[in-house]
């Protein structure tokens, strides 16, 4: 008798067009509904905002924590594509063009900047690969300090983000002179630096007990209106 071969994993139905800009009118809602409101944002608010019954909004996301996780997972995407952009360009510019190109992407999605990097997401292996190449580019071409590492980038995106958490709409252009001025601290220039930088080990562990999220700002209006 002889055993029947194993069948080849069926891969997954591709979404019905109208299913997939359901699932992209979600998406959209949720980032705009998380940048307001913060990840404690209610889905009916999203699906209110999406244009879209709960029964839509759930059978694509069956928990907010899938909706969140597939909302990160675009977000890391893009930034991905927008590393493996910058590594085309010329005279190790690259990295520069994708610290200003990936911070103003950011700035677009505040909503899930909690949790972007804090997580083990095999995406963001990928992204700390090609910035990895980006910086060793920009080394080769003296375009920034020898002594710059991948850790020290990590924490410049660290505090790009921190600041558009704590401006939010208030000062929604604040990052834009801060990154000039970190990207102006990595040229190649000046006496070295005394400090040592931050190791990875540290960023994992940094990454495995993130802080809790900074308060919002309060502007005056919703001062005025809670009196």
């Amino acid at each position: 008798m002889t055993t029947p071969a194993p069948r080849s994993p069926i891969a997954p139905r591709p979404l019905r067009r109208d299913a997939a800009e359901n699932r992209d009118r979600v998406l959209a809602a949720a980032g705009r509904v998380f940048a307001e409101q913060g990840l404690e944002a209610s889905v009916a608010d999203i699906a209110r905002e999406a244009g879209v019954g709960m029964g839509t909004l759930y059978r694509r996301f069956p928990t907010k924590d899938a909706l969140i996780e597939a909302l990160v997972q675009d977000v890391l995407e893009s930034i991905i594509e927008m590393a493996s952009q910058a590594l085309g360009e010329p005279d190790g510019l690259g990295l520069e063009h994708f610290l200003r190109q990936s911070s103003a992407y950011q700035a677009t999605h505040r909503g899930c900047l909690p949790r972007l990097w804090n997580t083990d997401h095999e995406l963001v292996q990928t992204a700390r690969s090609l910035i990895t190449r980006l910086l060793q580019e920009a080394k080769d071409h003296q375009r920034v300090r020898a002594d710059l590492t991948n850790t020290d980038l990590t924490v410049i995106l660290w505090a790009i983000r921190g600041i558009l958490e704590a401006t939010g709409e208030l000062a929604a252009d604040a990052w834009q002179r801060h990154l000039e001025l970190l990207i102006a601290g990595m040229r190649p220039a000046g006496p070295d630096l005394v400090h040592p930088p931050i190791s990875q080990a540290q960023i994992d562990r940094v990454l495995s007990h993130p802080p809790g999220p900074p308060a919002h700002p309060v502007s005056p209006d919703s001062k005025r209106r809670e009196r």
